[in-house]
This record gives C-alpha cells, structure tokens and sequence, in this order.
C-alpha cells in the first residue's frame, strides 16, 4: 500500500505544477470563457473518457494478474534485448551518474510525468475547438491498449534487474520512498515498451500540433518529454530497446488519434 505521506506530496506537487501551468499556458480569457464552453465539451468527449477509463481498469487488472498469464503464453525477450544492446544503459549510467543528476531524472520520474500527462486534459479541456482533447484520450488509449498486449505478449526485465552488479537502481536507492508508489503502477516484467516513453512522446507530439495556441506549452512538454525518456535509462528501469519500441508506439497512437479524429 502507498504510504499517504508520499501520495500526499505527488499530488500537492503535481496540482501546484497544473496550477502554474494553467494560468501560464491557457490563460485567463480562455480560462473565463470555459463555463459557458464546458457542458458541451463533456459532452463531446465523455463517451471517449469512459473507454479511457475502462482501460485504465484493464490495465491495472493486467498488472496484478497479467505476469502469471505471460509466464504461461508470453515470450521472454529479456535475454534477446541484452544481446541486442549489451551494457549500454550501464555505460549511459556511469558516464552520466551525478548526485544532481540523479535528483532531477528522480523528480522528473515521479513528478514529472504525471504532470505531462494530466496536463494536456486540462489545457485541451479549455481549447476552442475540441479536437485536440478527443486526440490526446484516443491517443492515450492506443498506448495502455497496446502496451497491455505487449505487457502479456512479453516478459521483459530492465536492466537493474538483469545486471544489478553493473546498473544501480537510482531512483530506489536515492529516495526509496518511491518505490512502493511504483510498484503500485509497474511490475518488474512490463518494460517492454517504455509506456513512460510512448505517453511522454505522444504529449510531445500533440503539443506540435497545437504549438500555434499553446507555444509555451510545446516547449516545455518537449523538454519535459525528453527528460522523462532519458530518465527510465538513467534510473535503470528501462533498456534503450524499450525506448526505441516506446517512441514508435507514440508515433502510431498518435497516427491513429489523427485518422478517428477526423473522420
């Protein structure tokens, strides 16, 4: 169970990151003209939410009961990633461990990525025209999708798991608080693909789309977006092949978003 202190702390830290990011990004004018704009807007996308939200249940089913399932009917390609790549998030890690570091890719983990993901819900919410924020569910929905698929498909450990005598596990042995809140998200098998990947790039990508209303927000969800990415490497959790296979399935959940959307 999470311990209420550190649920506590993400969730006054990330809503005080939404609020900063509101005001700067959305505005006030958009922000007043939301109440008259909001019925029709939940409206528009509730029935999107709702598949949102059962895949979201899915996905928590699969992570509590989906590694016994895939030792049974899933391939190991734990063994196969590290011949593909060898020690090369070791050699990422030593060349870069800093203190600093370390810190920064730990706060981006736990804090960060919620935020990049809550965020676009809210600043979408507000746009004018609701495409944007059909885009981002749809979008979100193709990568817990096919990420449960994978996640039953293939059995996959990350690296501090398979060579914890040359990748240490930062981000648990600096702040182990941490580790129960992760725990409540992942398991030790579901690393291929990096879903921190895949979502963060997917923000990324929408945030494109959108750059000639929210600029600023482009700017930071690509910075943010690329931390995130360099952090599952970094704190040792994922493979670079995991990374790799997370962008591509950024690329496709966001194709798919674009051809529903404007049908």
């Amino acid at each position: 169970m999470i311990p209420v202190r550190v649920l506590a702390q993400v969730v006054v830290v990330v809503s005080g990151l939404l609020g900063v990011a509101t005001v700067a990004f959305v505005g006030r004018e958009r922000l007043g003209r939301l109440p008259r704009a909001a019925p029709e807007r939940i409206r528009a996308v509730g029935p999107h939410l709702a598949a949102l939200g059962a895949l979201l249940v899915l996905n928590s089913v699969v992570r509590d009961l989906g590694p016994q399932f895939s030792w049974i009917v899933g391939w190991n390609v734990t063994g196969t990633i590290h011949a593909i790549e060898g020690p090369f998030v070791a050699h990422l890690q030593s060349a870069l461990a800093r203190p600093a570091l370390t810190a920064y890719f730990s706060m981006i983990y736990v804090y960060g990525y919620v935020f990049l993901l809550v965020f676009p819900l809210l600043a979408y919410f507000a746009h004018d025209d609701d495409g944007p924020l059909r885009r981002t569910i749809v979008a979100y929905g193709v990568n817990y999708g096919l990420g449960v698929v994978c996640y039953l498909a293939f059995i996959a450990y990350g690296p501090r798991n398979l060579m914890p005598e040359l990748v240490e596990s930062l981000l648990f042995t600096t702040y182990p608080k941490y580790q129960l809140l992760t725990s409540e998200v992942n398991s030790n098998t579901n690393v291929f693909p990096s879903l921190h990947t895949s979502l963060s790039v997917t923000v990324a990508l929408l945030a494109a789309q959108t750059r000639d209303v929210y600029r600023g927000w482009f700017y930071v969800s690509t910075l943010v977006a690329s931390s995130v990415v360099v952090a599952t490497m970094y704190l040792g959790i994922h493979w670079g092949t995991d990374v790799a296979a997370g962008a591509v399935l950024a690329v496709l959940s966001v194709w798919v978003a674009d051809r529903y959307v404007s049908e």
